[in-house]
């Protein structure tokens, strides 16, 4: 009976991924069909940027977390020793994990005050990459059965979520949108910024509340580590880059925080990866896009223009194209 659940769960998913959905509209659809098998009483999936691990986007189910939370639980995401994240899961390779930890911060500051006890995270990866996830949340334990059928739809989803990555890839705002430069504390204090920063500010806000102040802290979090990188959905379908680096001082760590429309070669990698191709495909691709012939590829590349063209070959299926022109058009 399960399994026969899972395959039209998966039969289901594959025909929405088929019908040109964007992401949000994906998971909405999908969050319906999943919560027929596995019921609960709160769940949000998210998109994920495939580089940075980073949330692009998250998509509620009927029932909306309250609006006090919300700012709460995306800065768990983010907060280091936080059990359980959607990066720390991708990162370890998991694709179904309970939250048991007693000292998480969602468990006792998010879920047990609205009356829940028991989160089930699940990973939607594609050839080995993760495009999202969801965490379901509900009163009661969860089966070995729903974990099961959870992890047997999570690729379905996984495909499904690359391929609705697709849509929208290229979209963006009029490019005279101005960046702004936020200089960020440790616990996410704003130390200084250009007049930009407000309007930036309004536009994540729109996404969901406190997603301002959450991505701040993501990536002066992230900076601490090294540069930061992580392309975000705006509220429009279009994208958003922030990049941050530790700046240095005598008496505190503090981040420096770009924000910015994400441009047509910032999205190419995302789009290279939504529509599966390969590292060395990859290396072809850029390389006609430079406008390069045959002979040079081979040449740059170190392998026969023979192989190069079964590279072009294998691009133009990918992106359905029948020549170099159109490709390069597809990517423009």
């Amino acid at each position: 009976m399960w399994e026969g659940r899972a395959h039209g769960v998966r039969r289901d998913v594959t025909a929405l991924a088929s019908a040109g959905l964007d992401v949000a509209e994906l998971h909405a659809a999908a969050i319906a069909l999943v919560d027929r098998v596995v019921p609960c009483e709160l769940t949000c999936w998210a998109s994920m940027d495939p580089d940075s691990g980073a949330i692009s986007s998250m998509t509620s189910g009927v029932n909306r977390i309250p609006a006090q939370y919300e700012p709460v639980l995306a800065s768990c995401e983010y907060t280091p020793g936080e059990p359980h994240t959607f990066a720390a899961l991708a990162q370890r390779g998991d694709t179904v994990a309970r939250l048991e930890d007693k000292r998480s911060t969602r468990l006792n500051e998010v879920w047990r005050p609205l009356g829940l006890s028991h989160e089930l995270r699940v990973l939607f990866r594609a050839d080995h990459t993760c495009w999202g996830a969801a965490g379901v949340v509900r009163t009661s334990e969860f089966s070995e059965r729903e974990v099961e059928f959870l992890a047997s739809v999570a690729p379905a989803l996984g495909a499904a979520t690359r391929l609705a990555a697709r849509t929208g890839a290229r979209r963006s705002h009029p490019l005279h949108d101005a960046p702004a430069i936020i200089v960020v504390a440790t616990d996410g204090t704003i130390r200084a910024s250009t007049a930009s920063a407000t309007r930036w500010r309004d536009e994540l806000e729109e996404v969901a509340p406190g997603r301002f102040a959450v991505m701040l802290r993501a990536a002066a979090a992230g900076a601490r580590t090294g540069a930061f990188k992580a392309r975000v959905r705006d509220a429009h379908g279009g994208w958003i880059l922030l990049e941050a680096s530790e700046l240095l001082s005598d008496d505190s760590s503090e981040a420096a925080v770009t924000i910015s429309r994400a441009s047509g070669a910032e999205l190419m990698g995302l789009l290279l990866k939504a529509h599966g191709v390969t590292a060395r495909e990859q290396d072809v691709c850029h390389e006609v896009l430079a406008g390069q012939p045959t002979s040079e590829i081979a040449a740059r590349l170190d392998i026969s223009p023979y192989t190069v063209q079964d590279h072009l070959k294998s691009l133009f299926a990918k992106f359905g194209v029948r020549s170099r022109a159109e490709l390069v058009a597809k990517l423009s």
